[in-house]
């Protein structure tokens, strides 16, 4: 299962109700922040989940509008919170941004190297364990070094309680070794394989995050079949000319992307103060029917197979 709270859901600047981009991922015991805009930390307080293991930060791009809460949160982080460290991910533009706030907030030769890291984002597996992997993916938006993210559950073999008790399988070890793909010997001498006692392989839950992005062509592929597709809308359609040029979509264009590459639940962030949620809404639910618009510490569940779980703030 995958957790997501957004902590700001505003295009470019602040409103009264919306924040700047940011939102938080949670996996198990870890937890991902998705870009820091202005006003994140204030965010994660009134979102109640505080700091505890806020060590990944993960950057869409360095445009001001995603980073800039990123010199008070770790200046927050280094003086008053018990963290070892402090990863943040990103483009070499983004990593280059973060290097220069970074300064400014704790002194060019002064920055806790032991405490902040920059790692240079570049395509591909980011992060896994047993249960789940982050993958990165480029996207086309202004200049380089724009990512967005894939969370997917590693595929799994449920295991045959039935044809374990036929052949004898005892519970314990045994079978744990046998869900592990191990072969194990029983006491009389018989030889059980996994594929004895597992079914056929199922994937599990899949979850696609973009934030800023101008094309969705390059995206059908990597978001087929996501269980839940959260991607910018910060224009409609009736100025798509002036979308194409800053670099952003449009909300049916969002909802065209979901529907053709199987999306089951969309989710729009990254709204412009120029229009309506509503509008929004309607533009993109036209073309989409599941479809929702986030707000400010909103927060969703995605487990397969299951429809997304919403809890409006």
């Amino acid at each position: 299962m995958f957790e997501l709270v957004f902590f700001g859901t505003s295009a470019s600047a602040p409103s009264a109700q919306r924040g700047l981009s940011s939102a938080l991922v949670m996996v198990n015991e870890h937890r991902f922040l998705i870009d820091c805009g202005e006003g994140t930390q204030r965010q994660i307080l009134r979102s109640g989940l505080g700091f505890r293991r806020l060590d990944k930060i993960l950057l869409t791009h360095g445009h001001l509008d995603h980073i800039l809460g990123l010199g008070g949160l770790a200046s927050t982080l280094g003086h008053w919170e018990a963290l070892d460290e402090l990863n943040i991910y990103g483009g070499a533009p983004a990593i280059s941004r973060v290097q220069m706030l970074m300064e400014v907030v704790f002194g060019a030769t002064n920055i806790p190297q032991s405490g902040v890291t920059l790692n240079l984002l570049e395509e591909g597996l980011l992060f896994e364990d047993r249960h789940f992997t982050l993958t990165a993916f480029p996207v086309i938006h202004r200049g380089g070094g724009c990512f967005g993210f894939t969370f997917e559950e590693r595929t799994r073999r449920p295991f045959d309680n039935g044809a374990a008790e036929a052949l004898g399988v005892p519970n314990g070890p045994a079978r744990r070794d046998l869900v592990e793909g191990k072969a194990i010997t029983l006491a009389d001498g018989r030889t059980i394989q996994p594929d004895d006692v597992l079914g056929e392989a199922q994937r599990g839950a899949k979850f696609c995050f973009v934030g800023d992005v101008g094309r969705t062509g390059p995206l059908h592929k990597i978001v087929e079949g996501a269980d839940l597709l959260v991607i910018e809308s910060t224009y409609l359609e009736e100025e798509a000319e002036m979308a194409k040029a800053h670099g952003h979509i449009t909300a049916k264009s969002a909802a065209r992307l979901a529907a053709k590459a199987g999306v089951k639940q969309l989710v729009l962030h990254h709204l412009s103060r120029r229009y309506r949620t509503q509008d929004v809404l309607a533009e993109a639910q036209a073309e989409f029917p599941d479809t929702i618009v986030a707000h400010d510490l909103d927060y969703f569940r995605v487990r397969k197979d299951q429809p997304v779980e919403v809890v409006k703030r």
